[in-house]
């Protein structure tokens, strides 16, 4: 898919009118004819590989279909029957190595059918209707079913278990619902307030309360949830990071990137956040090429990402790094953090050139140092415990059976606190789905 660049590449911090160009939305939305005439390159595949592509399996094929006949209302059902979030994922999901890699046109050296944009089109469509909520509630089943978390595993869970007829509690611990699509995602992918109008049309449904500032182990235990509903299901994400665990890490201007991107997102005029002029960001993933994009488009002169390993180890997707060099972020590999030395604010970092020993990763005794004045972290994330003590728990992840319930009779799990796949918003999504059709069968429904 193609992007918008950067405007402005100059030195300090960009003017207020660049920043909004800068952070409009990444990709040009289709027009009706665009979306025609893209939908029309579909093979219609009868046994599409891209569905077995999608986590949440979703008909594309068929929606695709729906879309080339001027039913776009239909084809955004067809898509948020299997995935009530298709709207983000559209935006954030890495369709590219999903479903547009498995598209049949790739083995002719053909450009894959767009189907993220086709999905966007089609969803925007009927929210922008403002219609009936376009799914019905199943008679009520007088069970009342606890969500822990308002993120995408939470609020797909929410939804589908109000569809099958339950009451749903949902318990978040933030003053806004979303979970990493509202405070996670870089603000050029989800533009115009688009999380928040998901939230809404997802509760569209009915059937469904959501409850803030209400952080399990804090002022709200497994006891009184399980007393007060007949279930309870866990969607808390990752909500503590890694730290680098070396000297300087606790200076000034040292920050987390979901911090940082956090504070992006929640900011009504990002001409006033403060970003260096020499930024350095540590990591390989989605979330640190995001802060590293985001400091540039905010006017830091130099931003470089480090990251210890080789580009072939990245977790960023091809299209997330080649975004990166296309907005001026250097990219330093075989570099691991050393030291972050300042006079009580970081002024510069040190490096150790790394090698590969066979499969080990080493050090080469080689350094060198970079300019800083601002550090961002971005080496991953991992599960608070505290909240879960009990609880099975395997490599930082709440253990669940194939039915997602935990080790704690009629509490269940899923999203990034559980292994089930990668941490993705459409994974969490299949995972809320997936287990509020256990929960049904566990009261008693047909599942």
């Amino acid at each position: 898919m193609g992007h918008r660049p950067v405007t402005s590449k100059g030195c300090g911090h960009a003017s207020p009118a660049e920043i909004n160009a800068n952070f409009a939305d990444l990709h040009e939305p289709f027009s009706g004819l665009q979306a025609k005439a893209e939908a029309s390159r579909c093979l219609y595949c009868y046994d599409a590989p891209c569905i077995q592509a999608c986590p949440t399996s979703i008909d594309i094929p068929g929606f695709i279909h729906e879309i080339t006949t001027g039913n776009n209302s239909g084809a955004a059902k067809t898509i948020l029957s299997q995935n009530i979030m298709g709207g983000t994922c559209a935006r954030a999901c890495p369709t590219e190595v999903l479903c547009e890699q498995a598209c049949v046109l790739n083995a002719s050296d053909e450009q894959p059918v767009e189907i993220g944009l086709l999905q966007r089109h089609a969803v925007d469509h009927l929210m922008a209707k403002n219609e009936t909520h376009p799914f019905k509630r199943a008679a009520s089943t007088g069970k009342t079913i606890a969500v822990v978390g308002a993120g995408p595993a939470g609020l797909s869970c929410a939804h589908r278990a109000a569809t099958l007829g339950h009451d749903v509690v949902v318990y978040e611990a933030k003053p806004k619902p979303g979970g990493l699509n509202e405070y996670g995602l870089a603000a050029y992918k989800m533009v115009d307030d688009f999380a928040r109008r998901e939230v809404d049309f997802l509760l569209g449904i009915g059937g469904i309360e959501i409850r803030h500032e209400q952080s399990l182990g804090d002022n709200l235990s497994l006891d009184t949830l399980k007393n007060n509903h007949d279930a309870v299901f866990i969607g808390i994400g990752l909500g503590q990071t890694n730290g680098l665990r070396i000297d300087g890490e606790d200076m000034g201007g040292v920050l987390d990137a979901v911090d940082f991107i956090e504070a992006l997102r929640q900011s009504n005029d990002k001409s006033k956040l403060c970003v260096g002029e020499d930024v350095i960001v540590i990591g390989a993933g989605n979330t640190a090429i995001d802060a590293a994009v985001q400091s540039k488009r905010l006017g830091a002169q130099n931003v470089t990402l480090v990251y210890r390993r080789g580009e072939a180890q990245m977790s960023a997707t091809e299209f997330e790094v080649d975004l990166a060099r296309t907005n001026g972020v250097n990219i330093r590999l075989w570099s691991a953090p050393v030291e972050i030395t300042g006079r009580g604010a970081v002024e510069a970092m040190k490096f150790e050139k790394m090698t590969l020993d066979g499969d080990k990763l080493v050090g080469t005794g080689k350094h060198y140092e970079l300019p800083a004045d601002m550090v961002l972290k971005a080496i991953g994330q991992k599960m608070d415990t505290g909240p879960v003590n009990g609880f099975t728990i395997d490599g930082n992840k709440l253990t669940i059976g194939d039915n997602f319930e935990t080790s704690v009779t009629g509490v269940f799990a899923g999203g990034d606190c559980i292994k089930s796949g990668e941490d993705l918003t459409v994974q969490a999504v299949e995972d809320g789905k997936q287990a509020a059709h256990a929960i049904d069968t566990y009261l008693g429904g047909e599942g």
